[in-house]
């Protein structure tokens, strides 16, 4: 079986890979802060990347592919990102990297698409740029850039403080003018595990097909989860249209792989 290292196995992303990739390969994942739960499992290792290098971890599991959905201090992150490099230039694996649709943040009249030149005004955008950039000078072998829009579906944290600020009758922040795609976290598990089974390399763009303005999407969400009238304070960044929206056009995944905006939603319904 082709092991894989979980960089990030207790965060969000990190978790609900592990737990859609472990029926199916030898999955292995990192975590920070003690947990009763993480501490017993043997395939889950403690590791504080702003004290610890990771070398000695990647020479002892020898993973074929290293999915990176880390968080925490920027500079950590970039500095184990190099080491990550380091590594896998002389060993046999590859780089699996969570990057986000904010790469493109400082764009503003049309979609990006997987080789468009990046640009980004905010620091979280130039964070992740300066990661994809390294891997771009490494092989096409060595690396998978996966760039995500926001992320909805039942249970999830975005969800979560959507349905804590219904309940509680708050309003909800909309940006009316921002035109954007979204996925949910079912289909991003799934799609990853496509892009390790095939042994895909390349930018992927792994959002909905179709775009909706921000204000439309959340309103959605929320009579999907029963409230038909939230109260929304609706921001305006700009007096035009602004995208910050990631289309696939030269790495499309197969059909059944692809997600629409109406099953975001319906993803994020109560059950």
């Amino acid at each position: 079986m082709n092991r894989i290292l979980i960089l990030g196995g207790s965060g969000f992303i990190g978790n609900a890979l592990y737990k859609e990739l472990a029926p199916y390969y030898d999955v292995h994942a990192t975590y920070k802060t003690d947990h009763k739960d993480f501490d017993k499992n043997q395939h889950f290792h403690q590791l504080d990347m702003e004290l610890e290098d990771i070398h000695g971890l990647l020479d002892s599991l020898k993973p074929k592919f290293i999915v990176s959905a880390v968080r925490g201090n920027v500079n950590s992150q970039v500095h184990l990102h190099m080491r990550l490099i380091d590594w896998v230039l002389k060993n046999d694996s590859r780089i699996i990297f969570m990057s986000s649709a904010n790469v493109f943040d400082r764009f503003t009249n049309f979609p990006s698409y997987e080789y468009d030149k990046t640009f980004s005004e905010s620091v979280y955008g130039r964070f992740k740029i300066k990661i994809e950039n390294a891997l771009l000078r490494l092989h096409p072998s060595k690396y998978v850039i996966c760039r995500i829009p926001m992320i909805f579906g039942n249970n999830t944290p975005r969800v979560n403080d959507l349905k804590q600020q219904l309940k509680q009758k708050e309003a909800i922040e909309v940006f009316p003018n921002v035109v954007i795609n979204a996925t949910h976290i079912n289909k991003l598990t799934q799609q990853i595990h496509y892009l390790i089974n095939k042994r895909r390399r390349g930018v992927f763009h792994l959002g909905s097909m179709d775009l909706i303005h921000h204000i439309d999407l959340i309103r959605e969400i929320c009579q999907a989860l029963g409230y038909p009238h939230p109260l929304l304070k609706q921001v305006f960044n700009s007096n035009e249209d602004r995208q910050l929206s990631v289309l696939p056009k030269d790495n499309m995944l197969p059909k059944h792989l692809q997600l629409t905006i109406e099953e975001v939603i319906e993803s994020c319904a109560v059950l």
